[in-house]
């Protein structure tokens, strides 16, 4: 089930807000569960059983290394089993496949591939799980004693299949003790609004550009068509994770509970180490807090540093998706991130670290884009040899131009590229607190108007759309 079908929004959600406000507060957790489990099986209830295995695995885990008190070989050999069969779920669903293709292409073999069907949101719910454990034998929270209340926050449906990642640490007050007050569920259904209206009026649009422009014959393709189609996804992917990632947030402040923000105009940013500090906010931090900071971090020295981001990196690739393509670009982002940082730690040795600050906003900006756009062709091609394919017809400049399919794109989505465009930046937030505070009907009745149009312009584009899956769900 996905949050941007009629199914969801008039049927799944309405009947599950009505019985959870109803239900006595000690029974949330359990229905918590019991819907977050209803949710996930509607389309695959196969698999559902992954995601109770893993629910499992964590909570007992967790439950041995609160019990072992200061016995640390038995808290490190539960903590070790937690992520062992963790990370096997994941890596036979996820990576089995690709491990076996790439056996019998270099050794001849034909072995046939153990599974064909990817657990949707398996890379964030054994995340979300793990992180539990690690944190509980680090002793930075306590245990969860109670199995329903821990399989509630492994199984909460606004996030369960593409994030924000939620740690444990984020919602276990809220878990015990929630305040559910109109304020809030207001604010919820707003943020939901739009985030249902960034993927269904601009997401879904917008990425049929770039659908169509990869199916075009790459020989032919002019340069400005080019541009055109992965600007496109570019914007696509951006308004389709960031729209999901408002629609869970939204739903958790309907349930009574605060996740953390997963996007901050990642677009805006002047570099790549900053575009990474504003896209996917949650999985940063995770791979942060779970790989970079006990490699080392950045104390143990230049060399270190740089051996630590790339592996961060690396399994950042590895993370997205089984595919060389994947395991490049995230490896790419670690070396533009590590020259970043080679470049600002030998200007500050000369004393010209101020450097940065005297070229123009704009030209960073243009430099941290482009950077960004290169990475989403490898992102969204099946292959390495497609994505510097498409990178060569985007500046080869000796050849055509342009073509009648540019000028159609101009003509028939120009307008939504500008609005996707200036969406895409911190404009619109600025503007509509300026109104607010000059007119103040404009913050009374303007949250109302906005949610009231979104969600009609929203249905009506659904009523007639065929099924639109989020681009996340496959990772």
């Amino acid at each position: 089930m996905v949050f941007s079908s009629l199914t969801f929004l008039y049927i799944f959600l309405p009947v599950t807000l009505v019985i959870y406000y109803i239900v006595p507060k000690q029974l949330r957790n359990l229905f918590i569960l019991i819907s977050g489990l209803f949710f996930y099986a509607w389309g695959e209830p196969i698999y559902v059983f992954v995601l109770i295995a893993s629910t499992m695995i964590d909570y007992f885990a967790g439950l041995v290394i609160y019990k072992a008190g200061d016995r640390q070989a038995l808290r490190k050999l539960a903590l070790i089993v937690s992520m062992v069969m963790n990370l096997s779920l994941l890596g036979f669903f996820k990576y089995s496949n690709f491990i076996i293709e790439n056996i019998n292409n270099i050794f001849g073999t034909h072995y046939g591939s153990p599974t064909s069907l990817l657990p949707i949101g398996i890379s964030f719910f054994t995340f979300q799980s793990m992180s539990y454990t690690i944190d509980l034998y680090r002793k930075n929270i306590s245990v969860q004693k109670n199995p329903i209340t821990f399989a509630a926050f492994v199984t909460l449906f606004p996030q369960i299949v593409a994030g924000p990642i939620v740690r444990y640490e984020d919602v276990a007050a809220e878990l015990n003790e929630r305040v559910i007050d109109i304020d809030l569920i207001w604010d919820g259904i707003l943020r939901f609004a739009v985030g249902l209206g960034k993927k269904v009026l601009i997401a879904n649009n917008i990425g049929v550009v770039w659908t169509n422009v990869k199916a075009m014959d790459l020989s032919e393709l002019p340069v400005a068509t080019a541009w055109l189609g992965i600007a496109a996804y570019t914007l696509q992917i951006y308004f389709d994770f960031s729209g999901y990632s408002d629609m869970a947030i939204g739903l958790g402040k309907m349930l009574g509970f605060h996740f953390p923000e997963n996007f901050n105009y990642p677009y805006m940013s002047k570099s790549i180490s900053e575009f990474w500090r504003r896209w996917h906010m949650t999985l940063s931090g995770w791979f942060k807090s779970y790989v970079y900071f006990p490699l080392g971090g950045s104390r143990k020295g230049l060399a270190r540093t740089i051996f630590n981001t790339a592996v961060v990196w690396f399994l950042t690739g590895v993370w997205h998706g089984a595919s060389w393509n994947f395991i490049l670009w995230g490896s790419l982002y670690g070396v533009l991130i590590i020259i970043e940082k080679l470049v600002t730690t030998a200007l500050t040795k000369v004393g010209k670290q101020d450097i940065f600050t005297k070229i123009p906003s704009i030209i960073k900006r243009v430099y941290a884009i482009v950077l960004v756009m290169l990475g989403w062709v490898l992102f969204d091609t099946s292959t390495i040899a497609q994505a510097f394919s498409y990178m060569g017809r985007m500046f080869r400049f000796g050849s055509s131009f342009y073509d009648s399919y540019t000028i159609y794109i101009l003509v028939n989505f120009g307008l939504l590229f500008i609005i996707a465009i200036i969406g895409s930046t911190d404009l619109p937030k600025k503007l509509a607190v300026k109104l607010a505070d000059k007119v103040p009907a404009v913050g009374n009745y303007g949250s109302v108007i906005l949610m009231a149009i979104l969600m009609l312009l929203s249905t009506a584009y659904l009523v007639n759309a065929s099924y639109n899956p989020f681009l996340y769900f496959n990772f």
